[in-house]
């Protein structure tokens, strides 16, 4: 059936039977396919009914749908036309992991973050009513999304003025991690409530059956009443808003009956659906958590097709569980985000000390910054895309007091197949900004573990940054670590390569040829001003490659502060697509053929 599905206009007349074999070789269609490609598994196996009874009671020529993050619109995309594209998913040239206008028609938001879809589909609900014209916008959010604040806000704007639009909550009990929150308790509640539900089905049905409007009254303040002692005032219909569900997201006889009603609705209406993550592959529907995004695996055994070598998220993790022993006052936070950021262990050795706030980065800094004030050491491990998000924070809460928060900077610079929305180029840059902030970023792990315990000491706001993975450099680990110092890796003659992090693993062969000196610049800020000064002195010239944007970056910092021409490779003013980290490098003219000329063109000038 899947074969003779082109675009969402050849759903419109299948039967409910026929759905749910188009489910079926849907999800064994993407199962061959993201085995290959890696990527987003559990979160798109676990919507298919929801993608399928939507394309088949909206119309997408003109109806609008935002999907909150977008990691699960694998399924909306292989229905809108990109199905034979489905095999380059992520990969360099191919179609994005994420909804991306440029790609399709039916694409009508660029996502990759959490929590603004609600926001987004309320814009262009009150524009489409300011335009006085008529279509449908739906958002598909998760419960995990829920728990950001940038959904709280919009849904206390939607609830004000009443604009129509659907909101699809998928409710899997999960974000990346379990869901953690009172709100995702008061969820579980609602969710559990079989007897409630089952009494609100015969209300409705008496409803339906008699059209007296005392019995209409009288059946209706039952139920409220009934939902006042089983569901603890239903949180969407005390916002101002209709509330459906919850509801089998697998049923697709049920969604498509509820859905053709919910479309004569007027106002805003919230549809809960309760999925599993994973649904129809066991090892998904097993390990939700691990099959979330996922690499290259086997489709027969489950098998992942790992790398063995260690990350520095991993190795993050396990250093901070052996420092936490000595310090009882360090605690870890991270936001929704355990596995991915490496505190599994430190989570189940200390339970007490370890905290995640859910999708709520914003949160999180704030919190940090009282848990300092208490007298504990925080370490707060964020991905650096997602800690944009909490740059006033940073700011205000943290910084403007002088505290000693750790912020984790994980994933920092290109993380490849997730691409734009992912990559982390701008932290040097935003980071570099803030005052009383000092921002370190390791070569490779054994830096990594000697930064760690220089923190543990450090009683001021520090930020700790590393790549995805770890790095592959030929030079000796650093030894000691003195306050914004440098370390010179290799001496060398007429041209100082400053690099930091995964920058030092291109400078090697280049720097032997030419017999040129290298820097580790460890500490990006503060900078050594007396390195650069008797380098200055000595009449060198300077090379700096940053796997950041070039505004903003060390290069411009040492260039202004120092008056010095300063050479540079990094990244221009501009986004990244998707693709291997060594093919993104390779567009971007970030690798050693591209240091190699301009050491030959400052020699020539020389």
């Amino acid at each position: 059936m899947l074969d003779k599905i082109n675009n969402p206009s050849d759903i419109k007349t299948l039967s409910n039977e026929k759905l749910q074999n188009l489910a079926n070789e849907i999800r064994s269609f993407l199962v061959e396919n993201v085995s290959v490609t890696g990527g987003h598994l559990a979160s798109n196996l676990g919507i298919v009914e929801v993608t399928l009874a939507l394309l088949k009671n909206f119309d997408f020529e003109n109806d609008k749908i935002i999907f909150d993050v977008g990691h699960q619109s694998y399924i909306y995309k292989i229905l809108t036309g990109r199905k034979d594209n489905l095999s380059t998913i992520r990969t360099y040239g191919g179609i994005s992991g994420f909804p991306r206008r440029k790609e399709s028609k039916y694409d009508f938001f660029d996502s990759g973050h959490a929590s603004n879809s609600i926001s987004a589909a309320l814009g262009m609900a009150r524009a489409r009513d300011l335009d006085k014209k008529d279509y449908n916008i739906i958002s598909i959010i998760g419960d995990g999304s829920l728990t950001g604040g940038m959904s709280f806000e919009a849904l206390n704007d939607v609830g004000y003025r009443k604009s129509k639009m659907l909101i699809i909550f998928n409710d899997n009990g999960m974000a990346i991690s379990n869901n953690v929150g009172s709100l995702s308790k008061y969820f579980n509640n609602i969710r559990v409530n079989t007897f409630y539900n089952k009494l609100k089905k015969r209300a409705h049905y008496k409803l339906d059956k008699h059209h007296s409007k005392k019995l209409t009254k009288i059946i209706r303040n039952i139920k409220n009443s009934i939902r006042g002692i089983f569901v603890p005032s239903t949180y969407f219909e005390n916002l101002g808003l209709k509330y459906v569900g919850p509801v089998d997201g697998h049923n697709i006889s049920k969604l498509n009956k509820i859905i053709k009603k919910i479309k004569l609705m007027d106002g805003p209406v919230v549809l809960h659906v309760k999925t599993i993550k994973g649904y129809g592959y066991s090892y998904a529907e097993d390990k939700p958590n691990l099959y979330h995004g996922v690499g290259k695996f086997e489709v027969a055994s489950g098998e992942l097709l790992k790398n063995k070598k260690s990350t520095y998220s991993e190795e993050f993790g396990l250093e901070l569980t052996k420092l936490a022993r000595k310090n009882k006052k360090i605690v870890a936070i991270t936001a929704a985000m355990m596995e991915g950021t490496g505190l599994t262990k430190f989570a189940s050795t200390y339970p007490d000390r370890f905290f995640d706030v859910g999708i709520a980065e914003e949160h999180a800094i704030t919190f940090a910054s009282g848990l300092a004030l208490a007298g504990y050491k925080p370490y707060v491990a964020i991905y650096s895309s997602f800690l944009q998000r909490s740059f006033d924070q940073i700011i205000e809460d943290v910084c403007m007091q002088d505290l000693p928060v750790t912020i984790m900077v994980d994933r920092s610079g290109l993380v490849g197949e997730d691409g734009r929305t992912h990559h982390g180029i701008l932290d040097t840059s935003f980071l570099s900004l803030i005052p009383n902030l000092a921002i370190m970023q390791p070569k490779c792990i054994e830096d990594l573990r000697l930064m760690l315990n220089y923190s543990v000491q450090y009683n001021h706001p520090l930020a700790i940054k590393y790549n995805k993975g770890t790095s592959n450099h030929n030079f000796k680990p650093l030894t000691n670590i003195e306050y914004g110092k440098w370390e010179i890796v290799r001496k060398g003659k007429k041209i100082a390569i400053i690099a930091y992090g995964r920058m030092l693993d291109i400078v090697s062969n280049v720097a032997n040829k030419y017999n040129l000196c290298v820097i580790n610049a460890y500490f990006i800020k503060p900078i050594d001003d007396d390195l650069i000064n008797k380098f200055k002195k000595d009449n060198y010239k300077f090379i700096v490659l940053e796997e950041q944007e070039l505004n903003g970056s060390l290069a411009s910092v040492i260039s202004l502060k120092h008056k010095v021409n300063v050479e540079t490779i990094g990244i221009d003013d501009k986004y990244i697509s998707h693709g291997t980290v060594e093919q993104l490098f390779d567009k971007i003219k970030i690798n050693e053929n591209e240091l190699e000329k301009l050491v030959n063109k400052l020699l020539k000038n020389d």
